[in-house]
């Protein structure tokens, strides 16, 4: 499963990690852009758009 979302709180290559490494976490194999200029998060994964989402709130980060 291939979903986009929208995260207008990425600023930075660390938000760009810290996101990756919190989705990498609910799903080892997921694939995972993160795009900073465009703050947008690309993820390729196994897991549910409701778990992906969770794992990048609980980072702080807000999703759309």
């Amino acid at each position: 499963m291939a979903l986009q979302l929208k995260v207008p709180s990425i600023v930075c290559d660390g938000c760009a990690e810290t996101i990756t490494k919190a989705v990498k976490s609910v799903d080892a194999d997921a694939q995972v852009d993160v795009d900073v200029s465009a703050k947008t998060v690309k993820v390729a994964g196994a897991q549910s758009e409701e778990s992906i989402k969770q794992a990048i709130t609980a980072t702080g980060h807000t999703v759309e």
